[in-house]
């Protein structure tokens, strides 16, 4: 499973999907003819599932009443956001598109380009329950349901060491104080807290997602995804700010961070060596860590929910990351049956075990009894029960904003976590943001 790459292009690379005017068409010409339904879909291994997807849909009885079959058309990785987005402003627009939620697909929804599939999903009983709740509203736009959950789930999780945890006599911390305790005991045996790959500048940002959840609830983030920049100014992201501030001058992620990278192994190498203790990382840190330091993966790698922080209005339930990817359909398809019919699929029991095989973990509400055929059964079913019982999941903030919101955004969040600007002055940099 390529970690990192995926976070990429789940996050950071998703902002370059729209940072060009799209082309609205204004057409409603089909987009090719109405017994063939073109899916554009990212071209990673994952595909493989897609592909056993189409294959099962064309041969089905729904494909036979829908008179329609799926054409899978991949698209390299690279490629994926342009391609994307110069196709959707021509004549041969894809009928289904993989995408990832939230910012990556508003102006398509501004265009009138997708279809609204709040009441088809409702009306289904395969789609209304076939997904997890929180999964199906991290994909929507302002209550508005435009995408069914097509690959595995990317919570992002507070990982730690186990032998120095027991070597220390720590357990994982599930308020606030006994995360500042554990930090105070780590530091007075040299050990850094937290690994940080802060030269990414991305897993800096994981820190203030979860702590703008905790300290204000969703409901911030929220506002500021749908388009109310003066969300910014919610006391609960001035509060996330100080609190990051106060980790960082109390030594949490130790001196030289900012020259640490995730994307080249130096964030995951310092955490299974035991220099740090922590690290607050996406789910894929198990396959990354799997890949570099087997034996830290299978013995000495736990896993926890992020800690409650005292007073916050924020469920300790909730989670932050990336839910997972979506398909969405063209407003100009020649067969809205057919892709409807083919949406339906990713809500099956077989779809689901493709998933598993390939070692994601599904989004459908029925995963649970199929994930012991997983890679680490526990890491499947822990990541699987935080997202079946969070009350809210947000997206990743680099995808949920606006294309040309998330660079600036994200050059921000670098210059308070390297001390180029205050709490104060962070807040404001962002409540500029239009």
């Amino acid at each position: 499973m390529e970690s990192y790459s995926r976070r990429w292009f789940l996050g950071a690379g998703a902002t370059t999907l729209l940072t060009t005017g799209l082309t609205a068409c204004g057409s409603s010409d089909s987009t090719g003819s109405s017994g063939t339904v073109t899916a554009f879909v990212y071209g990673d291994d994952a595909t493989k599932v897609q592909v056993k997807a189409v294959t099962r849909f064309n041969a089905s009885a729904a494909a036979k009443k829908a008179k329609g079959r799926i054409k899978l058309e991949k698209v390299p990785g690279t490629d994926y956001p342009a391609k994307l987005r110069t196709a959707m402003g021509s004549p041969n627009a894809p009928d289904v598109f993989f995408n990832w939620g939230g910012g990556s697909i508003k102006a398509y929804q501004e265009a009138n380009q997708l279809v609204d599939l709040t009441d088809t999903i409702k009306s289904d009983p395969v789609l209304s329950s076939g997904f997890l709740p929180s999964v199906l509203a991290a994909g929507a736009l302002k209550g508005k349901n435009y995408g069914i959950p097509m690959r595995g789930m990317q919570p992002v999780i507070l990982f730690y060491n186990k032998s120095v945890f027991a070597a220390q006599k720590l357990q994982p911390p599930t308020t606030w104080a006994e995360l500042l305790d554990i930090n105070k005991k780590l530091k007075a045996a040299d050990i850094t807290p937290f690994a940080l790959g802060g030269a990414d500048i991305w897993p800096e940002l994981m820190w203030l997602e979860y702590l703008v959840d905790r300290i204000g609830g969703p409901e911030v983030f929220d506002r500021i995804k749908n388009g109310d920049a003066s969300g910014w100014g919610d006391p609960a992201v001035l509060k996330a700010a100080e609190t990051v501030k106060q980790l960082i001058d109390d030594g949490a992620f130790g001196k030289g961070f900012s020259s640490v990278s995730y994307v080249n192994g130096g964030a995951p190498a310092v955490f299974a060596k035991g220099k740090a203790a922590m690290h607050l990382m996406g789910s894929w840190e198990y396959s990354t860590q799997l890949g570099k330091f087997p034996d830290f993966a299978k013995t000495n790698l736990g896993w926890a929910a992020f800690p409650k922080y005292e007073g916050g209005a924020g469920d300790i339930r909730n989670v932050v990351g990336n839910p997972t990817n979506y398909w969405s359909v063209n407003a100009r398809t020649g067969n809205k049956d057919a892709a409807i019919a083919f949406l339906r699929d990713c809500a099956s029991e077989a779809y689901a075990k493709d998933l598993v095989a390939n070692g994601d973990i599904p989004t459908t509400s029925n995963a649970e009894k199929l994930l012991d055929s997983s890679p680490n059964p526990e890491f499947a079913k822990f990541q699987y029960q935080l997202v079946q019982q969070a009350p809210a999941f947000t997206l990743s903030w680099d995808q949920a904003v606006d294309p040309d919101v998330s660079t600036p955004m994200l050059t921000e969040i670098n210059k308070l976590f390297v001390g180029k600007s205050s709490p104060a002055e962070f807040v404001s940099a962002l409540k500029g943001l239009k």
